[in-house]
């Protein structure tokens, strides 16, 4: 008990030194829109300040290529795959593209996503299967394709897999019974992903949001859309508020989440400061949910 102890403290106190994921290599999907700033594009960003080696990927190559460079211009090391996280051949892109510059994988992170909201009753079947293809199908097939570069013992390697979920998964939510379900799917795949790798000590968490500033939840009344299979699919939230002094009531902080502090939580599941915890679904919520 004491070596393992002294373990894990070394290997802290040589990452505090270094930055918290120096020399390690994740795998982010999902990073940013217009002049909104995503989730995914904060993560990259922090896990490169924090000694990361990051492979940044998004739908546009163009937009991970852009976070690249800002990595690059910061000191950091990255590179950009471009590609849908839906397609079949993706999953052994990304991670034959990560492999073949760094030689491993030690975090998966899959945030990439969208919204396709409907009310249960009105809600057509593709706009039910897409957003399970792309919040269940996707991490699960990226997981299994970086199998053969995770499950494997070494010696205190820091590896693990985050999946993004959600508030509206740990509740529902009206007008989201396709994403809801998606996000509480998460939830179980994230569990077994725990029970099936931890021997191999692979740590596997999920990390659920609740309010938080990106293009999912800007005023949908803006327009902002994605096209998905050749159709235009509208994002955002009615009525929603564009105001940083707004009241958020229903949050007991009283407001949403920036793209960074939503970040800082992947950052925290994927250091060593969460060494011990696998399994779990951290809320980022502002207390929202309570």
């Amino acid at each position: 008990m004491a070596d393992r102890l002294s373990q894990v403290s070394g290997h802290l106190t040589n990452s505090y030194g270094r930055g918290l994921l120096a020399g390690e290599v994740a795998i982010i999907t999902g990073m940013c829109w217009r002049s909104w700033s995503g989730i995914g594009r904060s993560a990259a960003l922090l896990f490169a300040k924090e000694g990361a080696k990051v492979v940044v990927s998004d739908l546009d190559e163009k937009k991970a290529q852009i976070v690249v460079d800002e990595i690059k211009a910061a000191g950091g090391d990255a590179i950009a795959v471009g590609g849908d996280v839906g397609a079949d051949d993706f999953p052994q892109k990304v991670v034959d593209a990560a492999t073949k510059k760094y030689g491993k994988i030690n975090h998966i992170v899959n945030n990439a996503g969208f919204t396709f909201d409907r009310m249960l009753h009105t809600t057509p079947d593709d706009a039910w299967d897409v957003i399970q293809k792309i919040h269940v199908r996707a991490p699960f097939r990226l997981i299994r394709a970086a199998a053969p570069h995770m499950r494997f013992k070494v010696r205190r390697e820091n590896r693990s897999v985050i999946n993004v979920s959600s508030i509206s998964g740990l509740h529902g939510n009206v007008g989201q019974a396709n994403y809801a379900t998606a996000k509480a799917a998460v939830v179980g795949l994230t569990k077994t992903v725990a029970k099936e790798w931890g021997g191999f000590g692979v740590r596997a968490n999920t990390v659920a949001f609740g309010f938080v500033k990106t293009r999912l939840t800007q005023a949908k009344e803006e327009g902002a859309s994605i096209e998905i299979n050749g159709k235009k699919v509208a994002l955002g939230i009615p009525g929603a508020k564009d105001d940083p002094n707004a009241q958020y009531p229903h949050i007991p902080l009283n407001r949403g989440a920036s793209p960074d502090e939503a970040a800082a939580g992947i950052l925290f599941l994927a250091s060593p400061l969460a060494s011990f915890v696998t399994g779990h679904t951290l809320e980022v919520t502002g207390g929202q949910g309570i």
